[in-house]
């Protein structure tokens, strides 16, 4: 007699017919648009995730007609915004660069995407911590690069990250689960928005959102149950702003923990003494730091699925994302 292997867990608000798109930093998949003819391939993005997501890339600097190679372009600071100028010739090209990210922003939320990734350092592309220049000729970590900022201004709801921040393990689940996320939210809009589906995709959520932030997860909660007070446009414009606001707080293992011993408790009428103090034993290691996050939500899955305990089988913090990614195992 044969067992059906069930459909992963994250598929489950997914649709296969929809690509989970992320825009990305042209020079990041291998293309040669960098100021000295290079690229900045990044292996992880092409090779392990891309598996999973088509990429859209962009490069600020060629789309605005710089050439390749070109010489270098940085961020001067200028009263409230900085500058963008090429000092071998002198030529500001903030205004330049402000119009194209502002018509390059709405042309791809026409499109949508689930996430971008960012070169870091960038005076076009930098998130965070590029290079400012002063008039003395000094230079500060105080920049955010002209085409960044602008992307992050105008798509709040956006999950932005950079690569080389993406080598922190925290960090790179942390924003891959953020693009599963808003993959399921946008599915759920294209299926067609109604009350019924947002309290199941909240149910879902539950326990990834607590892991996240627990005062968001309540608010959220008081949102759904008074969703016969508020028109629909209304309750699901707030319930993204809050759902992408929750998903913005970063995970710890103090959060964590506090989310595993919550799922135990659906369990402990299932269980013997000792399988209840394994569970227990394994969440403490895991807050210590001496195993992985994947053990003890290992084990959890195990006896949800035993013991079929709906709530736990259907809560998607136990399988955010593909395990092929084996995110879990390194946080």
């Amino acid at each position: 007699m044969s067992t059906m292997i069930p459909e992963p867990l994250w598929r489950q608000w997914h649709d296969e017919t929809s690509e989970i798109r992320l825009g990305i930093s042209s020079c990041l998949l291998g293309q040669k648009v960098r100021f000295d003819g290079g690229h900045k391939h990044d292996r992880y993005l092409t090779d392990v995730l891309g598996r999973w997501v088509s990429w859209v890339p962009v490069c600020p600097e060629v789309d605005i007609g710089l050439g390749t190679p070109r010489p270098a372009i940085r961020l001067e600071a200028a009263g409230a915004q900085p500058r963008l100028v090429m000092p071998s010739t002198g030529d500001d090209l903030t205004e330049r660069m402000q119009r194209y990210a502002a018509a390059k922003v709405d042309e791809l939320r026409h499109g949508d995407l689930d996430g971008y990734v960012l070169k870091r350092a960038s005076p076009s592309c930098g998130m965070e911590r590029v290079r400012l220049w002063g008039d003395d000729g000094s230079a500060t970590r105080k920049g955010v690069g002209i085409y960044a900022r602008i992307l992050m201004e105008r798509w709040p709801h956006l999950p932005v990250e950079e690569e080389g921040r993406l080598n922190d393990p925290v960090l790179r689940e942390n924003f891959i689960e953020r693009v599963f996320c808003r993959h399921r939210w946008r599915t759920l809009v294209r299926r067609g928005l109604d009350r019924g589906r947002l309290v199941e995709f909240h149910t879902a959520h539950k326990l990834l959102l607590r892991s996240h932030n627990e005062a968001a997860y309540r608010r959220l909660g008081r949102l759904v149950a008074s969703a016969g007070t508020l028109a629909d446009r209304e309750l699901f414009r707030r319930y993204e702003d809050e759902f992408h606001h929750a998903l913005g707080s970063k995970t710890t293992a103090k959060r964590h923990a506090n989310v595993l011993y919550h799922a135990l408790g659906f369990l402990k009428k299932h269980l013997t003494g000792f399988e209840k103090q394994e569970a227990v034993g394994l969440i403490e290691d895991y807050r210590k730091e001496i195993v992985p996050l994947v053990v003890p939500i290992t084990l959890l899955r195990h006896h949800a699925a035993k013991h079929r305990v709906a709530y736990l089988q259907h809560q998607l913090y136990l399988e955010p994302h593909p395990k092929e990614l084996m995110l879990r195992n390194r946080v």
